[in-house]
C-alpha cells in the first residue's frame, strides 16, 4: 500500500487536548513578508486542532541563523512537547545563501539529537521570492501548515514512547 506522508495521519482534536500540548515557535524577522505567513499557518493549524493559545509561545529572531541559538536555548531550559522554527533563505548571486542553508539544517538537525525535543524545521531555501510566496500560502500551499501538523503528530509521538 503506498501511503502519501502529507496525509498519512489524522490529527484528533479530542487527543490532542487531553494531551495538554505545549508548543515553542521561533520565527525569523528576515524576509519577514514570508514569515510571517508561515506563522500564521502554522499558529492558525495549531489553534484549529484543539490547541490553546496559552500552550504556545513566540520567540523572534533578526534571521534564520539565529533559529539554532534559540532553539538550543529553548530545548534548554524549557520543557515544550515541539519546537517550529520559522525562516525563508532567498537565493542571491553569492554563495552565501548555500552555506547559511546547510548549516541552519544541520544546526537544527543536532539540536534534534541533543535534546529530547522534537524541532520542526519550517525554512524555506528558495531560489526566488516568488517561489517563496508560492510555499507561504500561495499556489504550492503552505509550508507552516505542513509543519505544525508535523509538530503535533511528533509531540503525540514523544508522549506515546515515555
Amino acid at each position: 500500500m503506498k501511503i502519501d506522508p502529507a496525509y498519512s495521519y489524522s490529527l484528533d482534536k479530542k487527543k490532542i487536548k487531553n494531551a495538554n500540548l505545549k508548543f515553542a515557535i521561533i520565527v525569523s524577522l528576515w524576509n519577514r513578508e514570508i514569515t510571517s505567513r508561515l506563522y500564521k499557518g502554522a499558529y492558525d493549524t495549531l489553534i484549529q486542532s484543539g490547541v490553546l493559545k496559552e500552550q504556545i509561545q513566540t520567540w523572534e529572531v533578526p534571521g534564520s541563523y539565529e533559529l539554532i541559538y534559540s532553539s538550543k536555548k529553548i530545548a534548554h531550559y524549557y520543557n515544550f512537547d515541539s519546537i517550529i522554527v520559522i525562516g525563508s533563505l532567498i537565493q542571491g548571486e553569492t554563495p552565501h545563501f548555500e552555506y547559511l542553508c546547510q548549516a541552519i539544517s544541520h544546526g537544527i538537525k543536532d539540536i534534534n539529537i541533543i535534546y529530547d525535543v522534537p524541532v520542526i524545521f519550517c525554512v524555506l531555501s528558495d531560489r526566488n521570492q516568488q517561489q517563496s510566496f508560492d510555499r507561504s500560502g500561495g499556489k504550492n500551499g503552505n509550508k507552516g501548515i505542513e509543519c505544525a501538523r508535523t509538530a503535533i503528530y511528533m509531540s503525540l509521538f514523544k508522549k506515546s514512547i515515555k
